[in-house]
C-alpha cells in the first residue's frame, strides 16, 4: 500500500519540477519500461521509468531539468537502457551546462549512434563540472573510444572515466593512450575489455608521461573468467603486470625508462624472454625512481639474466629484486652476481644500491660456476642486506658449508633466506652455522623453512645463537684484564752521513746473525768492496733478524740530505723498544784515504744527537733516554794510531759530556771494518744484548700485539704478499681471528669495539710493526717498501722536466699518480704490478696529504695541485727584495730561536710540515682577503689583507726562524698577525723544543739584510719588557733601545743606532706591560686598605684609638685604612685610558698617589714613639747581605747569620729610600738576643718598608736589584708570579704580607703588639750602635750618610741624606747631636 503511495505518474514528475518543490540530488532514468512512473527512494532521489510509449517524455523531463532553477542541488544523473537521439543528447547538454554541481554521469546498456556521442563530446568540451564519466556496456566501441579521447584532450575537469565490458579494442586504447598524453587531470582510468592488448598503449602512455593516474585493466577473452591485466596505483607507486603479451611487456619497459611515478615493478608469472629484459636492461641503465623489481616465475633464462644483470652495473637507485623460480643455469648466477662483487682489492663494487635479492627455483641449476660466484659475492660485498636461494637442488652440504665459511667475513648482510634447499642438511653444515654466528653477529635471521635441517628439527640451536646475537646486555671489556707481556720486537735504527758504510755494516751484522762460514764471509768481503765503491744505498732500507724468539729490525735511515725530511716519520713513538747506532766513517770518502778530521766527525756525531734529542722531546713522556752507541767504521785504513784518532776520541768525550741527561750512552765507541764479520762480531754481541736490556725496560704491551704479528704475516703469505692493508680488511681479520677484538652482539658499542682495534693498532705501529694511518685507513704491513721505495720516490721525483709543472712545488694529482705508478711498477723487484693491485696511487697521495707531504693547494676543490715541499727550489742565492715598498710602510720582525740550541735544533722535517701547516691554516681563516702563499726551500712567502711576512728557516742546522713583516697596516696589526698566527703555528710544530722570542732591528727588516749579519741585531722582547718595567712611567713611551754596528772586514754593514720601544713592540705588548704594573700596585692599594679620596675626614685621616686626631694607629689596620679611594681611582684610569699616553700618565699618577700614600703612613709609624732616646739614632734600618759580589736584602733574621751589613734609610718624609754609596755597619754573628728583637721588626715592619722601597725604585737607585722575592720567604703564599722591574715585585710582596697576615691570625691587631715589637727592634739598634762606638752624629754621617733635622712645621725630629739637606733646607733645621 504504501509502495503504491509512492509511485507517481510523469506529470507529477513535470509539475515538481516546475514547482520546485524538490531538492533532488540524484536522478536515475529507466527507459524501455512496462510501464512509465516514477519512483521517490529518499527524500534527495529519484528514479524514473519511462516506457516505449512514453519517449517523448524523456525528452520532455530533460527540457524541463535544464530549465529549472532548483536544478543546482542536482549531484548525479544515471541513465539505463537509454537510445540516445540526437535532441535528447541537446537537451542534456544543455542540463550539463545550466547546472554547476553534477559531478557524476552514468550510462549503463546505453546505445550511441556517432552523432550522438560527437554531439555529447561537444558538451563535455565545454563542461567544467562533471568529475566522473562511466560507461558500462554501451557498446562505444572504438569509435567512440577515440570521440570521448578527443573532449577529454581539452576538457581539465573531469577526473574519473571508467568503460565496463566494451570492446574499444587496440584502436580505442590508442586513442585514450593520446588522450592522456595530453589531459593531466585524469586521476583514475578503468576499462574492462574483452582483449588484454587493451592495456598495454594506455599504461604505456601513463608511465611515459609520468602521470599520478590510477589504472586498472581487467579482460576476458575468449570466455575466460575475468581477471586483471594491469594495476598502476600511484599512492603506493606500485605497478602490478599480471597479463601481457611479449610485444606488450617491451612496450612498457620502454615507457619504464625515464618514468620516475613507479618505485615498485610487480610482473609475477608473466612469461618473459630475452627481448624483454634486453629492453629492461636500458630502464635500469636510465631509470632514478624503480626501487623494487619482483621478476619471479616469468621463465627468464641465461640470456635473460645477464641483460637483467649488465643493467645492474649502471644503476643506482634499485633496492630490491626478486628472480627466484627461473630457468637460468651457473652462468647467469655468475653475471648476475657479477655487478655485486668485487674481484680486486682496488676495484669499487659496481653496483651498492640493491639490497636485497632472491634466485633459485628447481628449474635453476646454480652449478659449480654459480657457486663461486656466490662465495665471490658474500666474501666481497658491502651492500647487499637480504639474499634467498629458493628450493635449490643443485648445491650439496658441503657448497652450503662453504656459503656459511664465506659469511665470515661479511659485515652487511643480515637475513639469509635458503628455504626448500635440499643441500641444508648434516651435522657439518649445522656446526658450520653455529661457527659463523659465533664470528658474524650481523645476521639476524636465517630463514631455513622446507630444509632437511629443519624437518630433521635440529635448528633449534641456530635460532638461538640468532637470539644471543640480539641481546642488548653490554659485554664486559675484554681489553681491561688482557694480560700484558714484554714486547718481542726490537728496532735498531743506522743513523750516519753518507758513504758511513751503513748499509754494508748491515749485511756484516745480518750475516753475523747467521750460522754461515767465515770463509764464505771473506768471500763476500772481497765481492762488497769493489761494489761499496761503486753505488750506494738510496731511500731507507730495512732489516729483520732473528735471536732467540727476539725480532731486531735493523732500519738503515738514508744518509743523503733530500732524504733527512723524512727521517722524522720514522722516528720511534712514546715507548717503542729501539735504539739508535750513530755510524761514522773515518775517512771522507770511501774510496780514499783522506782521514776526517776531529770536528768533522764530531760534527757528524753532533747532528745525529741533536736529532735524536729534539725527536725524542717531542714525545709526551719520555720513559727512558734513548740509548745511543756509537760507531766508527773504515778502521781497517788506519796503520796505526795518531794524534787524529786520539782528538776524536777526545771530542766524542765531550760530546758525552755536553749531552749527558739528554741521551744514555754505551760506554764504548765500537771500531769496525764494516766489511768483515770477525770486526762487527763485539758489536753484534752488543746489538743482541742491548736489545733484550731495552726491551725489558720499556713498557709492557698486550699479549694481543704479539699474537697480531704471527696473524698478519700468516695474512700476507695468504694474499699474495700483499704490502698494505685497509682498514676494512683489519676488521674482518679481527672479527675472524681475533676474539677479544669481535663484536659478539649486533648491538655491541660498536665505537668501543673500534676502539680496542684502534688502540692495537696504535700499538703495532709504536712497535715499528707496521705504519697505521688513521685518516685514509691503511696499515702498511711491508715498512721497508714503504719506507725505502715509496716514501723514498717522494724525495726523488724529479718533476721539473715536466712542462705542466712550474719550479714552485706545485703539481697535478693526476701527474703525481703518473708518476707513482710508473716508478713504484719499475722499482719493486719481484712484485710487479700486484702491489697496484692492493693500493692504488691515489691512496698514496692521500697518505701523503696525511703525512704533510704534500697538500692540497685549495681543500674544497677535488682536482686541486698538490705542493711537494721536498722539490721546491733553493732560493737563498736570488736576490731579495720585498714585493712592496712604499715610504708609508713600515717593518716588523721577530727572531724565533732555540732556547736550547746546543742540544736540539729544528730537524730537517720541520720546515717542510711548518710550509704545510701554515698553509692549511691560512687559507682556512674567513678573512684571508685573498691571501697568496709561495714557498722557496727554506722560505715562506704570505701576503694577506696587505701584510707581507716572510718565514726564513736559518742556521747551520735550522735553531732558528726569522719572521719578517712590510706591512701598510700599523704596528699593532701586523704584530698581531704575527703572534696570532704564524708564531702559533711555529710552536704548535716545536713539540719539546722551547723557541724565545726576540724582537729584530726594522732596519734589518727593511733592507732584508743576510742573516750572517743579523746575527746581533734583535734583542729578547721579555728583557725589553722587563726594562719598560724598571722605567719611571713617564719614561717609558719614550724608552730607547740601542743597536750595535756589523761590519764585514771592515766594511760597514750596519751603522749603530737605537729605535723607540713604541716602534718595536705593539699597543697590546705595552699595554701588557702598563697591566702588570697596575696589578702589582692594585695588590699593594689592597694590602694598604686606604681610605676613600672622597672620606669626609680627608684623605690621610685614619680611624685611630688614640686621643689625637692627627696621631694613627701603628698598626698594619691603621696603616692601611682607606684602600678604596686607590681601588676606584685604579678602575677610573682603566676605564677611560684612551691610548697609551693617557694610560702611562694614569700609571704615573697612580703610582705618584700611592707612594706618597704610603711614605706618610709610614712616617706617622715611624714617628710613633719619640721617646726612644729622642730620636738620637734613625729608625728605618734594614740587613743587606752579600753573595756573589751581590747585595741581597734580608727579610728574615736566623740565629747563627754572618757577614751582615745594617744600612739606614732616608727618612724625608714622602721620599724614603735607598742612600747610595752607604758604608753601613757591619754585623758579624746574629745572636739568639738579636733574634728575639728584630724578628718581629723583620716578619711585618720590612713588608712595609719593601712596598715602600719598591714601588719607588725609580726614585730609589740600586735597591730593585737587591730586594728579594718575598714569597720564598713566606709561608703560606698563594699563587704569586714573578713579576720583574721596579713596580713588578710588589704583587709578590703584597701577597706575601697576605700569607703573614693569616700566619698571625689577624692583620687588625690591636697596637700594643707592633709597639712593642718596634720599641725592642729600635732599641737593639740603639745598643747596637752604642757597642760599635756609632752614637754620635758625626759617626752617623760617616757610616750612613744621615742628618739628624727637624721639620719646622711639626717639629718632628728625622734622619735625612744629604741631597735631602740641600734641596729641603727650607723646611728643616738641622738639630745635631
Amino acid at each position: 500500500m504504501a509502495s503504491n503511495q509512492d509511485l507517481r505518474d510523469l506529470q507529477w514528475v513535470l509539475h515538481a519540477i516546475r514547482s520546485e518543490s524538490l531538492s533532488l540530488h540524484n536522478i536515475s532514468f529507466y527507459l524501455s519500461q512496462p510501464t512509465s512512473g516514477c519512483y521517490q527512494e529518499t527524500e534527495n532521489s529519484l528514479n524514473i521509468n519511462i516506457s516505449k510509449d512514453s519517449l517523448q517524455q524523456f525528452s520532455h523531463i530533460l527540457t524541463e531539468l535544464g530549465t529549472a532553477k532548483n536544478i543546482q542541488s542536482l549531484r548525479n544523473l544515471e541513465f539505463h537502457r537509454v537510445e540516445w537521439e540526437l535532441q535528447q543528447l541537446i537537451n542534456l547538454g544543455v542540463l550539463l551546462e545550466n547546472s554547476s554541481n553534477i559531478k557524476q554521469v552514468v550510462f549503463q546498456r546505453n546505445r550511441f549512434r556517432t552523432q550522438c556521442l560527437s554531439e555529447f563530446s561537444e558538451s563535455l568540451k565545454r563542461n567544467r563540472v562533471i568529475k566522473e564519466i562511466m560507461f558500462s556496456e554501451s557498446s562505444i566501441g572504438y569509435v567512440g573510444a577515440g570521440i570521448l579521447a578527443s573532449a577529454l584532450k581539452v576538457n581539465d575537469s573531469l577526473e574519473e572515466l571508467q568503460i565496463w565490458e566494451d570492446s574499444i579494442g587496440s584502436k580505442g586504447a590508442e586513442e585514450l593512450s593520446k588522450m592522456i598524453e595530453a589531459n593531466s587531470t585524469l586521476k583514475l582510468l578503468t576499462i574492462f575489455d574483452s582483449n588484454s592488448i587493451t592495456a598495454t598503449p594506455l599504461i604505456s602512455a601513463v608511465l611515459a608521461r609520468n602521470r599520478a593516474m590510477e589504472v586498472h585493466v581487467w579482460s576476458g577473452e575468449n570466455g575466460e573468467k575475468n581477471s586483471k591485466v594491469v594495476e598502476f596505483v600511484p599512492e603506493n607507486s606500485t605497478l602490478r603486470i599480471y597479463r601481457l603479451d611479449l610485444s606488450g611487456a617491451c612496450r612498457v619497459a620502454c615507457a619504464l625508462g625515464w618514468n620516475s611515478t613507479v618505485k615498485s615493478l610487480d610482473m609475477t608469472g608473466v612469461r618473459l624472454k630475452s627481448q624483454w629484459a634486453r629492453e629492461f636492461r636500458w630502464v635500469l641503465e636510465q631509470n632514478r625512481s624503480l626501487k623494487e623489481v619482483n621478476l619471479s616465475k616469468t621463465c627468464l633464462k641465461d640470456k635473460g639474466v645477464i641483460y637483467v644483470a649488465a643493467g645492474l652495473f649502471k644503476n643506482q637507485s634499485l633496492e630490491s629484486l626478486y628472480l627466484d623460480g627461473n630457468w637460468f643455469s651457473g652462468t647467469g648466477v655468475e653475471h648476475l652476481l657479477c655487478p655485486l662483487s668485487r674481484f680486486s682489492a682496488l676495484q669499487c663494487q659496481a653496483n651498492i644500491s640493491l639490497k636485497s635479492l632472491t634466485f633459485g627455483g628447481g628449474r635453476t641449476k646454480i652449478g659449480r660456476d654459480g657457486l663461486t660466484a656466490i662465495l665471490q659475492m658474500l666474501t666481497t660485498n658491502e651492500s647487499v642486506t637480504r639474499l634467498g636461494i629458493f628450493d635449490d637442488e643443485s648445491l650439496r652440504p658441503d657448497d652450503i658449508v662453504k656459503i656459511f665459511r664465506s659469511l665470515e667475513r661479511n659485515a652487511s648482510l643480515r637475513h639469509l633466506s635458503l628455504q626448500g634447499c635440499k643441500g641444508v642438511q648434516g651435522e657439518l653444515v649445522l656446526q658450520t652455522i653455529l661457527e659463523t654466528l659465533q664470528v658474524n653477529p650481523w645476521i639476524e635471521d636465517i630463514d631455513l623453512s622446507r630444509t632437511p635441517l629443519q624437518n630433521s628439527g635440529k635448528t633449534d640451536g641456530i635460532y638461538q645463537r640468532l637470539g644471543q646475537n640480539g641481546k642488548t646486555e653490554p659485554e664486559p671489556d675484554l681489553l681491561k684484564d688482557m694480560p700484558f707481556t714484554e714486547p718481542k720486537s726490537c728496532r735498531v735504527f743506522f743513523c750516519g752521513q753518507e758513504y758511513a758504510g751503513k748499509t754494508t755494516l748491515c749485511n756484516s751484522v745480518s750475516q753475523n746473525f747467521s750460522s754461515s762460514k767465515a770463509a764464505y764471509i771473506d768471500q763476500v768481503r772481497t765481492l762488497v768492496k769493489p761494489v761499496e765503491q761503486a753505488i750506494r744505498t738510496n731511500g731507507m732500507k730495512l732489516k729483520t733478524l732473528k735471536d732467540e724468539g727476539t725480532k731486531i729490525s735493523i732500519w738503515n735511515l738514508a744518509g743523503q740530505h733530500e732524504f733527512y725530511s723524512l727521517h722524522d716519520l720514522m722516528f720511534p713513538g712514546h715507548g717503542s723498544p729501539s735504539f739508535f747506532l750513530i755510524i761514522s766513517s773515518l775517512f771522507r770518502k770511501p774510496n780514499n784515504r783522506e782521514p776526517k778530521t776531529a770536528s768533522e766527525i764530531e760534527e757528524d756525531l753532533q747532528y745525529w744527537l741533536r736529532f735524536i734529542v729534539s725527536n725524542s722531546r717531542r714525545a709526551v713522556q719520555q720513559c727512558m733516554l734513548p740509548n745511543v752507541t756509537i760507531v766508527l767504521t773504515h778502521y781497517d785504513k788506519i796503520n796505526q794510531p795518531s794524534q787524529n784518532l786520539q782528538a776524536t776520541v777526545n771530542s766524542i768525550q765531550r760530546l758525552r759530556d755536553k749531552f749527558q741527561g739528554f741521551v744514555d750512552f754505551y760506554p764504548t765507541v765500537f771500531t769496525v771494518d764494516a766489511r768483515s764479520s770477525a770486526s762487527v762480531s763485539k758489536l753484534t754481541h752488543h746489538l743482541r744484548k742491548t736489545s733484550k736490556t731495552i726491551l725489558q725496560r720499556v713498557p709492557r704491551v698486550y699479549q694481543l700485539c704479539n699474537d697480531l704479528i704471527q696473524i698478519l704475516s700468516d695474512w700476507r703469505s695468504e694474499n699474495y704478499n700483499k704490502p698494505a692493508m685497509k682498514w676494512k680488511e683489519f676488521d674482518e681479520l679481527c672479527q675472524v681471528k681475533v676474539p677479544s677484538l669481535r663484536y659478539r652482539s649486533r648491538h655491541d658499542n660498536k665505537e668501543k669495539v673500534e676502539m680496542r682495534r684502534r688502540a692495537i693498532a696504535t700499538c703495532l705501529h709504536h712497535m715499528g710493526e707496521v705504519i697505521y694511518f688513521d685518516d685514509p685507513g691503511f696499515l702498511i704491513l711491508d715498512c721497508e717498501w714503504f719506507c725505502g721505495e715509496v716514501l723514498g720516490q717522494m724525495i726523488r721525483l724529479d718533476v721539473r722536466r715536466q712542462s705542466s709543472v712550474e719550479n714552485n712545488g706545485f703539481i697535478s694529482r693526476k701527474e703525481l699518480e703518473k708518476i707513482l705508478r710508473g716508478n713504484l711498477q719499475s722499482q719493486i723487484p719481484g712484485m710487479g704490478s700486484k702491489v697496484f693491485e692492493n693500493l692504488e696511487a691515489s691512496d698514496l697521495v692521500r697518505m701523503m696529504l696525511k703525512l704533510e707531504l704534500c697538500y692540497e693547494q685549495d681543500p674544497s676543490d677535488p682536482n686541486s695541485l698538490l705542493l711537494i715541499p721536498a722539490i721546491l727550489e733553493e732560493g737563498r742565492e736570488k736576490p731579495q727584495r720585498w714585493q712592496l715598498s712604499t715610504p708609508d710602510c713600515l717593518y716588523a720582525g721577530r727572531h724565533l730561536e732555540c732556547d736550547d740550541s746546543s742540544h736540539m735544533f729544528l730537524t730537517p722535517g720541520f720546515f717542510p710540515r711548518l710550509q704545510v701547516h701554515l698553509h692549511n691554516k691560512i687559507m682556512g681563516l674567513r678573512n684571508q682577503h685573498g691571501a697568496t702563499y709561495s714557498l722557496e726551500k727554506y722560505l715562506i712567502s704570505i701576503s694577506i689583507n696587505g701584510i707581507y711576512i716572510r718565514v726564513e728557516l736559518g742556521g747551520k742546522l735550522g735553531y732558528y726562524i726569522d719572521v719578517l713583516a712590510c706591512s701598510t697596516k700599523n704596528l699593532t696589526e701586523t704584530l698581531r698577525l704575527i703572534q696570532h698566527l704564524i708564531i702559533p703555528a711555529i710552536q704548535s710544530l716545536c713539540h719539546g723544543i722551547t723557541l724565545t722570542e726576540n724582537v729584530m732591528r726594522p732596519e734589518c727588516v727593511q733592507n732584508l739584510t743576510p742573516p750572517r749579519y743579523r746575527k746581533t741585531q734583535f734583542a729578547s722582547l721579555q728583557q725589553l719588557k722587563q726594562a719598560l718595567l724598571s722605567v719611571p712611567a713617564d719614561s717609558m713611551y719614550d724608552y730607547q733601545h740601542t743597536w750595535s754596528s756589523v761590519s764585514d772586514s771592515g766594511r760597514p754593514i750596519l751603522r749603530e743606532g737605537f729605535d723607540l720601544a713604541r716602534e718595536l713592540l705593539s699597543d697590546d705588548d705595552f699595554r701588557e706591560v702598563l697591566h702588570r704594573r697596575y696589578h702589582d700596585l692594585h695588590n699593594l692599594a689592597e694590602e694598604l686598605q686606604v681610605l676613600p679620596e672622597n672620606n669626609s675626614d680627608g684623605p690621610d685621616h685614619t680611624l685611630s684609638t688614640s686621643d689625637e686626631p692627627d696621631k694613627v694607629e701603628p698598626t698594619f689596620g691603621g696603616i692601611a685604612k682607606g684602600v678604596e679611594a686607590v681601588l676606584q681611582r685604579l678602575k677610573i684610569i682603566e676605564q677611560e685610558i684612551r691610548d697609551l699616553k693617557q694610560e702611562i700618565q694614569g700609571l704615573r699618577y697612580y703610582e705618584h698617589r700611592l707612594l706618597t700614600h704610603l711614605h706618610h703612613k709610614v712616617n706617622y709609624l715611624i714617628n710613633y714613639n719619640v721617646q726612644v732616646e729622642e730620636r738620637k739614632v734613625p729608625n728605618m734600618f734594614y740587613f743587606v747581605r752579600t753573595e756573589n759580589y751581590s747585595r741581597r736584602l734580608v727579610t728574615n733574621i736566623i740565629s747563627g747569620m754572618n757577614a751582615l751589613r745594617l744600612h739606614m734609610l732616608c727618612e724625608f718624609r714622602r721620599e724614603m729610600h735607598v742612600v747610595e754609596d752607604q758604608m753601613g755597619c757591619e754585623l758579624m754573628q746574629v745572636d739568639n738576643v738579636a733574634v728575639k728583637s728584630l724578628a718581629p721588626y723583620m716578619k711585618k715592619f720590612m713588608t712595609l718598608l719593601t712596598f715602600a722601597l719598591k714601588i719607588g725604585a725609580h726614585l730609589a737607585a740600586g735597591m730593585g736589584e737587591m730586594i728579594p722575592d718575598l714569597s720564598r720567604e713566606v709561608a703560606h703564599l698563594a699563587d704569586s708570579s714573578l713579576l720583574y722591574g721596579a713596580a713588578g715585585a710588589v704583587a709578590t710582596g703584597a701577597a706575601g704580607a697576605a700569607a703573614m697576615g693569616r700566619v698571625q691570625g689577624s692583620r687588625h691587631r690591636g697596637s700594643r703588639g707592633i709597639q712593642q715589637d718596634l720599641r725592642t727592634a729600635q732599641q737593639w739598634v740603639v745598643d747596637f750602635l752604642r757597642d760599635r762606638r756609632c752614637s754620635t752624629g758625626k759617626d752617623i754621617v760617616e757610616k750612613f750618610g744621615l742628618y739628624r733635622v727637624r721639620y719646622r712645621d711639626d717639629g718632628q725630629i728625622a734622619w735625612i741624606c744629604r741631597r735631602h739637606m740641600h734641596i729641603r733646607a727650607n723646611e728643616i733645621i738641622e738639630v745635631p747631636i
